[in-house]
C-alpha cells in the first residue's frame, strides 16, 4: 500500500513509519520543514513537506495514497488558539484531503484524554467497573483546564463528520504511551525525574499505560480490522501513581518516593504551580495537578476482542526502554 503518516517525526508517527516500512509498504512521512527528523532519518521512506494547518500543502502529498495514519497534534506548552488550530483545524484539513484524494481508509490517533475524566473521583476501582472508562465514555470536563484533551475531543467530532460524508475512518485512543523515542517527553518526563531523584512524593490517582510497540500494533490492527466510525482504546495496565513511581524507581535503580500527599492539597496548589512552571523545573504541570485524585483506568476488552490486541508488553519493559533510550540520547 501507499501509506501517508502525519506527525511522522513524532513519537507514535515515527514508530508507525518504521513498522510500515519494515513490512514493505510504500511510506510517505508528512512533516513540516523544521520538524526534527532524528527518529526517521534512517528509514527508506519518502518525505513530503507541509503543514496540516495549511490546506494547500496537503493535496499533492495525498495524491495516490491508499491509507492515512493521522497522528499529528499539538503537544506541550501552547496557546489555546494554536492548540485548537493544529489539533482540530489541522484534523479537519487532513480529513478533507482524504476525501478529496479518495483515500481508502484513515486511522485517526486520538487519546483517552478525549474522554474527559472518570465519572468518579477519589475512588480506586477494585472489583467493579464504576470508574473504568470505555469507548462509550463522553467528554465531561472543563475545557479551560485541559485544552489538549478538549481539542482531541473536538478532533474526534471532525472525524465523525467526515465519516458521515463517506470517509472510511477509524479512531484509536491510546492511554499513556511509554517507550523509546518519546521525543516530547510526554511520559518520559516523570521517568527522568524519578531517575534524577527529583520526585520525592507520590499522590492519589492512577492511569492506564501501554508500550509504544503495542500502540503501533493497535494502529495496524485498526487499519485491518476496525469498523468505520468506531473508537478503540489502546491500553494495557491500570496502575496507581504510587505503583508506577515505585516500579520506575526499581527499573532505574533509585529509592522510590515514600511520601503520599493528599489529592486535595495538590489540587489546591495547581494554580501557584501554573504560575511558577515557566521558571522552575517541576515534575508536573499545574494543569496535570487539577486531575490528581482521578483514576484514569480503562477497559481494553473491545480492542482485545475486535482488534486481537492480546499479550501486550509489560510496563516494566516500557519504562526500561524509555529510560535506556534517554540515556543513549545523552539525557541524564
Amino acid at each position: 500500500m501507499r501509506v501517508l503518516v502525519t506527525g511522522s517525526s513524532g513519537f507514535i508517527g515515527s514508530h508507525l513509519c518504521r513498522e510500515l516500512a519494515n513490512h514493505g509498504h510504500s511510506v510517505c512521512a508528512f512533516h513540516r520543514a523544521n520538524s526534527p527528523l532524528s527518529l526517521i532519518e534512517d528509514l527508506p521512506i519518502d518525505r513530503a513537506i507541509g503543514d496540516i494547518t495549511q490546506p494547500d500543502t496537503l493535496s499533492n502529498a495525498f495524491e495516490g495514497v491508499d491509507v492515512v495514519f493521522h497522528t499529528a497534534a499539538k503537544l506541550g506548552k501552547s496557546t489555546p488558539d494554536l492548540t485548537y488550530r493544529v489539533t482540530v483545524g489541522g484534523t479537519r484539513n487532513v480529513l478533507k484531503a482524504c476525501l478529496d484524494a479518495g483515500v481508502s481508509r484513515m486511522v485517526h490517533t486520538s487519546s483517552i484524554a478525549a474522554f474527559g475524566v472518570p465519572h468518579i473521583k477519589g475512588l480506586e476501582p477494585r472489583n467493579g467497573a464504576a470508574c473504568v472508562m470505555k469507548e462509550t465514555h463522553s467528554w465531561n470536563y472543563r475545557p479551560e483546564r485541559w485544552r489538549y484533551a478538549h481539542a482531541k475531543h473536538l478532533a474526534e467530532m471532525e472525524v465523525q463528520n467526515a465519516v458521515a460524508l463517506g470517509l472510511d475512518a477509524v479512531i484509536v485512543n491510546p492511554s499513556l504511551v511509554i517507550g523509546s523515542g518519546d521525543i516530547n517527553r510526554v511520559s518520559g518526563e516523570a521517568i527522568m525525574h524519578v531517575a534524577r531523584g527529583n520526585l520525592k512524593v507520590s499522590s492519589q490517582g492512577g492511569f492506564n499505560a501501554i508500550h509504544i510497540e503495542d500502540v503501533v500494533r493497535g494502529h495496524i490492527a485498526a487499519l485491518e480490522k476496525g469498523q468505520t466510525g468506531e473508537r478503540y482504546i489502546l491500553g494495557s495496565e491500570n496502575m496507581t501513581h504510587q505503583n508506577f513511581l515505585k516500579l520506575t524507581a526499581e527499573v532505574v535503580g533509585v529509592d522510590p518516593p515514600r511520601i503520599m500527599l493528599p489529592g486535595r492539597l495538590l489540587r489546591a496548589l495547581s494554580e501557584p504551580v501554573t504560575r511558577l512552571q515557566s521558571v522552575l523545573s517541576l515534575p508536573f504541570s499545574g494543569e496535570a495537578m487539577h486531575k490528581i485524585g482521578y483514576y484514569f483506568y480503562c477497559d481494553v476488552s473491545k480492542a482485545e476482542n475486535v482488534l486481537g490486541l492480546n499479550n501486550r508488553t509489560p510496563i516494566r519493559q516500557a519504562i526500561s526502554d524509555s529510560y535506556n533510550w534517554y540515556r543513549e540520547q545523552g539525557v541524564h
